[in-house]
């Protein structure tokens, strides 16, 4: 890992005798979770939705009819409804594909629900379009029940590609964005389901905080993401996605999207290098409006506001939203360019 080497030890300066706590605070959190290194894991069990992972909602649709049938769950059903829109219910894409789940005209036709019983059928309506989802899911699923392979892959292949595609490939089909589609969907699952296990630690997080340790002291800068013509500024977002593409993860570029990048430990389970995110609506991921990297004894390191300086900050406040453990295929799962 580049740079990994002294990544806990910050010399010097006005911030010396802070750092040289928190640095063993740190060396003391981390150490202890080397042991867990490939002996976490999670168990079996029903899927839940990961804290504020789902807007508010929808997060009662997408519990409720991610439990539809055995082919889906609810965190499974929100990773598609993301991957299609951003839970944008008004978007509409170049293949004329619209709402919050994504359906082109003729497939709604042949395939949408009433699902909140109000007598008809609307496709801009996540009411409608949200159970027509996990409906057309299951629908799929026993159209492609006998094709071998994974059997969910196989369902959102058809999703995208279509049942008889996926029948004549004898699985997903060799099509880039179809098997994008199910690699994406398949991993943001993760991110959208609460944990019930303990979470795998980060085998890049020493070297994130190393990174992020070097920038202590710099002026925040809105919009900063550490560029030259910025004189090396960051804003909060800007400051964690050139910590963790230091250790060769990118990142979305703001807040609110990087928290579905790996799963979500809870607040006891926090780690160094562990993203923490802070909001004024705790029940929304995307009202998420800052966010800082952990390291260890309830601190981060975090380029809080204007007039600031990237520092050491405590994550135990009342708008704290919660954490992600970044993972290398949970950042290259997310969307890019989300609508916000």
């Amino acid at each position: 890992m580049r740079k990994a080497r002294g990544a806990w030890l910050v010399a010097g300066g006005v911030f010396g005798v802070c750092l040289s706590f928190v640095a063993l605070i740190v060396v003391g959190t981390y150490s202890a979770a080397a042991g867990l290194i490939g002996g976490a894991g999670g168990k079996n069990g029903t899927v839940a939705l990961a804290k504020g992972a789902v807007p508010a909602a929808y997060q009662g649709l997408v519990q409720k009819w991610g439990n539809l049938c055995p082919a889906i769950n609810p965190a499974l059903l929100a990773a598609q409804l993301y991957q299609e829109s951003g839970w944008n219910p008004t978007i509409v894409s170049p293949a004329n594909a619209r709402g919050i789940a994504q359906f082109i005209p003729g497939t709604w036709a042949g395939h949408g629900i009433d699902g909140d019983g109000d007598g008809d059928r609307d496709v801009w309506d996540p009411a409608d379009a949200i159970p027509s989802a996990a409906s057309y899911d299951c629908e799929l699923a026993g159209y492609v029940k006998d094709v071998p392979g994974d059997p969910t892959n196989n369902m959102l292949a058809a999703y995208n590609a279509g049942a008889y595609r996926v029948i004549r490939s004898g699985g997903v089909p060799r099509i880039s964005e179809t098997q994008n589609y199910v690699r994406i969907i398949r991993s943001l699952e993760k991110s959208f389901a609460r944990p019930v296990g303990r979470v795998d630690p980060s085998r890049q997080a020493a070297g994130a905080i190393y990174y992020a340790q070097q920038k202590l002291g710099t002026p925040y800068l809105w919009g900063g993401t550490g560029t030259a013509a910025q004189n090396g500024r960051f804003d909060c977002s800007g400051l964690t996605q050139a910590a963790y593409l230091e250790v060769g993860i990118e990142l979305p570029r703001v807040a609110n999207d990087q928290y579905n990048a790996g799963p979500h430990p809870s607040r006891d389970e926090l780690l160094p290098g562990d993203l923490v995110f802070f909001s004024d609506d705790l029940t929304n991921s995307r009202a998420i409006r800052h966010v800082g990297i952990y390291v260890g004894g309830g601190y981060m390191i975090d380029a809080p506001r204007t007039g600031a300086v990237i520092r050491f900050d405590r994550i135990d406040t009342p708008d704290y939203f919660g954490a992600t453990r970044v993972t290398a295929d949970g950042a290259a799962a997310l969307p890019k360019g989300l609508p916000q």
